[in-house]
């Protein structure tokens, strides 16, 4: 199977009409992030959002650029084996015809997801520790094995890092809960003005730098701008570095590399990043199905401001 119009080709045509378009005005980026305000959280008074679609991404140098992730609403940013790093996409206010490159789930995101209802979650494949944990975890199981024609693979590309999906082919998840859509508000006061942030991996790096003239963290990975195909160079609104532990799973690569498992259940110190400005608070999930929150010193709610909120796990 194939993707009619392939990914690659796509890029290096979206930078030839660059010079173009370059004096007529850019579209209006979609409405993201799928939060609400504080006067709709909590209790019966959040409303529930779209249905959840999550797809395991490809954040490998030979996996880039990525399709499709600049209209998620909530981006995961994982601790994997080998000191990287990989992506768990979370979309609900948009979901694109095509996205990927489609790469293998981790016990993290099992973890991770029963807070979002009952996603949808896109991967391709995992290894067999991991699928009775995927099995019993409150998603709705939509890999490459359960639903093959959702997939199809762009020849420009070099496997594994050319496998993508169709959210249209994909069976639905249940409504986005209320309680766990981001909390969307003005700044609060304080925090330290903040021009750079990194998060380093043992053989990965995340970089947020915050432009001025978009108000977006604009993110680079390992040294180099990240781009989409289809939006250029990434920014994104707020970035919540979310310090977790992590212990060894059971699973080894073919290099012998232990995979990490991200605990997400829990509390930890948090830093969130918005506005050029840093804040120090605290992360709380005391359940699986309890939605994560974010606390500032004082204890007091930590929003994020609208659109795409990228969340960094990074290692204690």
């Amino acid at each position: 199977m194939r993707i009619r119009s392939r990914t690659f080709s796509a890029a290096l045509a979206a930078l030839a009409l660059a010079g173009i378009s370059a004096c007529q005005p850019a579209p209006a980026p979609p409405q993201q992030g799928g939060g609400v305000t504080s006067d709709q959280q909590g209790g019966a008074g959040a409303p529930d959002g779209p249905p959840v679609v999550a797809v395991k991404i490809d954040n490998a140098a030979e996996g880039r650029p990525p399709v499709g992730l600049e209209a998620a609403d909530v981006v995961y940013l994982e601790p994997v084996e080998g000191g990287l790093s990989r992506i768990l996409a979370l979309f609900a206010t948009h979901k694109p015809t095509t996205i990927g490159p489609v790469r293998s789930a981790r016990e993290t995101d099992a973890e991770i997801l029963p807070q979002y209802g009952r996603p949808t979650l896109a991967y391709s494949g995992a290894a067999p520790e991991v699928l009775p944990t995927i099995d019993a975890a409150p998603l709705t199981d939509a890999s490459d094995a359960r639903v093959p024609d959702a997939y199809s693979r762009d020849d420009s590309r070099p496997v594994p890092h050319n496998l993508f999906v169709d959210s249209t082919k994909l069976p639905p998840g249940q409504p986005w809960s209320g309680a766990s859509r981001p909390l969307v508000g003005d700044a609060p006061a304080g925090g330290a003005p903040t021009e750079r942030y990194e998060v380093h991996y043992t053989a990965a790096t995340a970089g947020f730098f915050f432009n001025h003239d978009n108000r977006r963290w604009m993110i680079s990975m390992d040294g180099e701008p990240y781009a989409a195909v289809n939006s250029g160079r990434l920014g994104v609104s707020t970035v919540i570095v979310q310090k977790v532990r992590t212990h060894d799973s059971v699973v080894r690569d073919a290099a012998g590399n232990t995979s990490p498992v991200a605990e997400t259940i829990g509390s930890g110190q948090a830093i969130v990043l918005r506005d050029g400005k840093s804040y120090t608070g605290t992360w709380n999930r005391p359940s699986p199905e309890a939605p994560t929150t974010y606390a500032d010193q004082a204890g007091a709610p930590l929003p994020v401001a609208a659109g795409q909120v990228w969340v960094v796990l990074e290692p204690n």
